[in-house]
């Protein structure tokens, strides 16, 4: 039993740390962020001590986040995984466009979405479906003609994208059609 509670607190120990890092914040910082000693807080990070629920709360509300959201990074950590034939596709009936969705289910702000643009095919996006993303475009084979706004992209296999502003844009597969990978950013 005690090796269980130990691997938990080890889980939610990286969970801490893996926060704490994201922001850029020192151990000073958080303890004086959520009033939990320095000491403690290094102690929890490093799986040696299993906190309490009361100071955990406290550095859950340091992050801005509920107890229950840390808890269930901290349950993520280890990584779902998404096997491939799990991986939600949709095939658009007009152009043939084929989205294949990457990413396993989790709360991470990032999502990996693997497209194929048939041979010719155009598809346009409004500004819209780009509010509140961020996106970087990665051409694994073929040649990609995309246009954001009034900017016209040619992309080469290998060539990585980064969106700007949320402005229309379109995709248009040349000759050969177009694969490529999306990395997508909510927030």
């Amino acid at each position: 039993m005690g090796d269980i509670a130990n691997d938990i607190s080890s889980t939610i120990g990286r969970r801490i740390h893996a926060e704490r890092v994201i922001r850029d914040w020192s151990l000073a910082e958080l303890a004086e962020r959520s009033g939990v000693s320095k000491a403690m807080l290094s102690t929890i990070e490093r799986g040696m001590t299993s906190p309490t629920a009361a100071l955990l709360v406290r550095i859950a509300v340091a992050f801005g986040m509920t107890l229950s959201t840390l808890i269930a990074r901290a349950e993520l950590q280890g990584g779902g995984v998404l096997r491939e034939a799990d991986q939600p596709v949709w095939r658009d009936p007009d152009t043939g466009y084929v989205r294949r969705h990457l990413s396993p289910a989790s709360d991470m702000p990032l999502e990996l979405i693997k497209v194929h643009l048939p041979p010719g095919a155009r598809v346009s996006l409004p500004a819209a479906s780009y509010a509140f993303i961020k996106q970087q475009i990665w051409l694994i084979s073929g040649r990609l003609e995309f246009t954001e706004g009034d900017v016209v992209h040619r992309l080469e296999p290998g060539d990585c994208l980064a969106l700007g502003a949320p402005s229309d844009c379109t995709f248009h597969a040349m000759e050969a059609g177009a694969d490529y990978l999306v990395a997508l950013v909510r927030g």
